[in-house]
């Protein structure tokens, strides 16, 4: 049994520097049915305090709360190994984001793996509020869950344990309402503790024509609204890794100068672990000078408008991230958008529209980190049309659609 108790020392009080009677943690054997062999533990000292011991559901390691030398703040929550000979090595802070420079006391450790403890250095309702942490893939607390109102108050909560098979436990509390200053209560879990989950998304930057590694690729994260969240760049071996939410759905860009620019969707998985994600680009044979259209290079023929509408959706961003990102990589490059319409409508509508369009793409790539000085918008309606299809000419859907197309003429390389 281990346990915390006042410093004694010979039967009287053991004090401190201070005058101060600390406390430290004990063991004791039980030897026909006796509590015998009570000794103090080997990190325990006269000069600070070491309490709340826990062991974990193995029994190899202890963990306790102590100020020893080294704590980050009043107090902190530490580990130390007991090796199989009944020793111990040496105690181990578990450091951030688990100690704080605060208060962290009573550690409680259950058979899956969650620690629970006590803190006031962690944002919470007030005074001590219980905390639960869960190491990640890595063995590594990365994230702290404060159980909530339904545990905690604006007084002090604190000594949780908890029972995982009949998910009931007890914690103590001076919360108003109590019988005394600290008081026992009891509670039944209804709902499972839900851990914030960490993923590594990964993978490998390859030559799609003879699988050589690509190093020093750029490898870009995007949200759904194709934000950028996050970049990094792809390793001597070609290899990337970036950190990235659970059960979260990205677009993933990958570009390297002479090659063409990737972009794939991917969700990654629900629980800890990695997403594997790799790329096979290929070698960007489409060379420009000034008159070329850039937009040639990627494919693009149009950017995709809802009917009558000129702001910039999903399928356009995607599309517009391709000339970005070859901006990006000349410097120097200007371009003139030039937005045309079909026939269809008149005129002089068709022309207010395809401005408009032309400015909505300017406008974009100037939000997105191009310089306005770079960037001309021209609508010309329905004024160029590149097939029969002018007013009055019966034509199809295809036909039509090879009139509403874009252009981005290179004016300066």
């Amino acid at each position: 049994m281990y346990f915390t108790r006042n410093n004694y020392i010979g039967g009287k009080k053991g004090k401190n520097d201070s005058k101060t009677n600390l406390v430290k943690i004990y063991r004791a054997r039980l030897v026909n049915n006796q509590w015998q062999d009570l000794t103090e533990l080997p990190f325990d000292s006269d000069q600070y305090n070491t309490a709340h011991p826990c062991l974990s559901p193995d029994e190899k390691t202890l963990y306790f709360a102590s100020d020893m030398p080294g704590t980050l703040g009043q107090s902190d929550i530490y580990k130390v190994t007991i090796n199989e000979d009944g020793t111990f090595d040496k105690p181990q802070n578990l450091g951030d984001p688990i100690n704080t420079e605060g208060r962290e006391s009573f550690p409680f450790i259950n058979e899956e793996g969650e620690l629970y403890f006590a803190s006031d250095g962690h944002p919470g309702l007030g005074g001590f509020d219980v905390f639960a942490a869960k190491k990640n893939s890595a063995g590594i607390y990365k994230k702290i869950l404060n159980l909530g109102s339904d545990i905690n108050s604006p007084k002090d909560d604190f000594a949780y344990s908890i029972d995982i098979a009949s998910r009931t436990g007890f914690f103590t509390s001076n919360r108003d309402g109590g019988k005394g200053s600290d008081d026992i209560y009891s509670f039944l879990e209804t709902k499972k503790l839900t851990f914030p989950c960490d993923q590594i998304l990964f993978g490998k930057i390859t030559d799609i024509k003879n699988n050589a590694i690509l190093p020093n690729a750029k490898i870009t994260l995007l949200n759904d609204n194709l934000d950028v969240i996050a970049s990094v760049q792809a390793d001597e071996e070609g290899k990337y890794e970036m950190p990235v939410d659970c059960d979260e759905r990205y677009s993933v860009r990958a570009s390297l100068e002479d090659y063409t620019t990737q972009e794939k969707i991917i969700t990654t998985k629900k629980d800890d672990g990695k997403t594997e994600l790799n790329f096979a680009l290929e070698e960007d044979k489409c060379t420009v000078t000034v008159g070329d259209d850039l937009g040639k290079c990627f494919g693009i023929k149009m950017i995709y408008f809802d009917y009558n509408k000129y702001d910039i959706k999903t399928e356009a961003a995607i599309d517009l991230e391709k000339i970005l990102d070859a901006m990006q990589q000349y410097p120097l490059m200007k371009l003139e958008i030039r937005s045309h319409t079909d026939s269809r409508g008149s005129s002089k509508y068709n022309q207010i529209l395809s401005q408009k369009r032309a400015n909505s793409t300017v406008d974009w790539l100037i939000k997105n980190g191009i310089s306005a000085d770079r960037l001309t918008g021209k609508g010309f309606g329905e004024s160029q049309l590149i097939n029969k299809c002018s007013d009055g000419v019966s034509c199809t859907e295809a036909e039509h659609q090879e009139n509403r197309r874009s252009e981005f003429m290179i004016t300066e390389l």
